[in-house]
This record gives structure tokens, sequence and C-alpha cells, in this order.
């Protein structure tokens, strides 16, 4: 596989093929998790990663927060 092929590229990840999803952190847990809202509901995932907080929107893949969107 050359650096063309191992690289990102539109929507989905290239390890799984699984797409990411923004979601709005509604409120911080302990260790390092927050619950948020998702189109399904409320659902927690990890924001070790990120330094986010209530009211910032995150991209989540994997239940792990990679990148704030919006604060």
């Amino acid at each position: 596989m050359n650096a063309e092929e191992r690289a990102c590229s539109g929507d989905s990840c290239v390890t799984c093929s699984d797409e990411a999803v923004q979601v709005r952190v509604l409120r911080l847990l302990d260790d390092e998790f927050a619950a948020v809202a998702t189109e399904t509901g409320e659902e927690v995932v990890s924001i070790a990663l990120v330094p986010a907080g209530p009211g910032d929107v995150v991209l989540v893949h994997a239940g792990e927060s990679i990148a704030i969107v919006e604060g």
C-alpha cells in the first residue's frame, strides 16, 4: 500500500471504514468521559484526546472524541 492509499479521504476511516459523527457534549463525567447527544439519544464517549466541555460539538470515531468541531 502506498502513501496515497493510506491517506484519509472522504468521511470514513481508512482503517475500518466507519464514519466519524458529530455530537454535542451535554455534561462531563469522571475519568475523561462525557455524556453526548446523538441522533438516537444520549451516549457516553471518551474525551481523553480533546479538551471538550459542555456545549462543544465534537467529532467521534469508535467512541473516542478526535476533534472539537465547534465550541
